[in-house]
């Protein structure tokens, strides 16, 4: 599965298309401790958070995800994507919980 494709199921909102659109996930990380994601080590990863602030996006760029997807419909602050773009991280949103979020994404990456 890559970027898009779990944008695509989640029917979430495109942001900023970044440099990890096409890349390939193998991993979902879901947490809104940033702390927590620093101590994941695994490639091919893809962060959901409910955390709306940039400091999600330094530390997705720090940890190597390919992406950040914010869920339960939050609005983000404006210089949100303006550090995604600067970044080129891909960020986007999506209505989901985080829980309902997983499980969609679990369902695609399993079938």
């Amino acid at each position: 599965m890559t970027v898009q494709d779990a944008i695509s199921v989640l029917n979430a909102e495109l942001i900023a298309s970044g440099e990890g659109l096409l890349k390939k996930v193998n991993h979902i990380v879901a947490s809104d401790l940033m702390s927590d994601v620093l101590l994941v080590d695994e490639e091919e990863m893809l962060l959901l958070t409910s955390l709306a602030s940039d400091q999600v996006l330094r530390t997705a760029q720090i940890v190597g995800a390919a992406a950040v997807i914010v869920v339960n419909g939050k609005s983000l602050p404006s210089s949100m994507k303006k550090v995604a773009t600067d970044l080129g991280m891909t960020l986007a949103i999506a209505k989901q919980s985080k829980f309902d979020t997983c499980i969609a994404l679990h369902q695609r990456m399993t079938s």
